[in-house]
């Protein structure tokens, strides 16, 4: 495979990767205070992502690929509410164990990310384009 055939292989995968990442980040934005649906149960979890290396056998490059779908096994947040549905015997309310702060600026990165694979996409195209034209005026 040549050069720049590879540079839009491997840039169009860490662009399904960090698609999916944005997605996770999103669902656990979106259920942030999710909490159970009865008193003491389990609230929504934090759900994480993990990357790997796979090698494309047939083009010789290696790919970014989401290696794992998880959750995040740290402990719920625990918050005084004893007219809460969800509230147990103590009037605790446990919510989900995701945090904000940490979110956003996973969101900020998997976007960040996104942006430089679509950029080495678009160059490549470019790259492309010029030397068909190149070889066209050779002619």
């Amino acid at each position: 495979m040549d050069p720049l055939s590879a540079a839009s292989k491997i840039a169009g995968s860490g662009l399904e990767a960090q698609a999916t990442r944005l997605r996770i980040v999103s669902e656990n934005i979106a259920n942030a205070r999710s909490t159970g649906d009865t008193p003491g149960a389990d609230p929504y979890r934090r759900k994480t992502i993990t990357f790997g290396a796979e090698m494309d056998r047939a083009a010789e490059v290696e790919l970014v690929r989401v290696k794992k779908l998880g959750t995040d096994a740290s402990n719920f947040i625990e918050e005084y509410d004893p007219n809460h549905p969800a509230a147990d015997e103590r009037g605790m309310v446990k919510l989900p164990n995701v945090n904000m702060l940490i979110e956003m600026a996973d969101m900020r990165e998997a976007n960040r990310t996104y942006d430089a694979n679509l950029q080495t996409i678009k160059q490549t195209r470019e790259l492309i384009a010029a030397t068909i034209d190149l070889l066209k005026s050779g002619q």
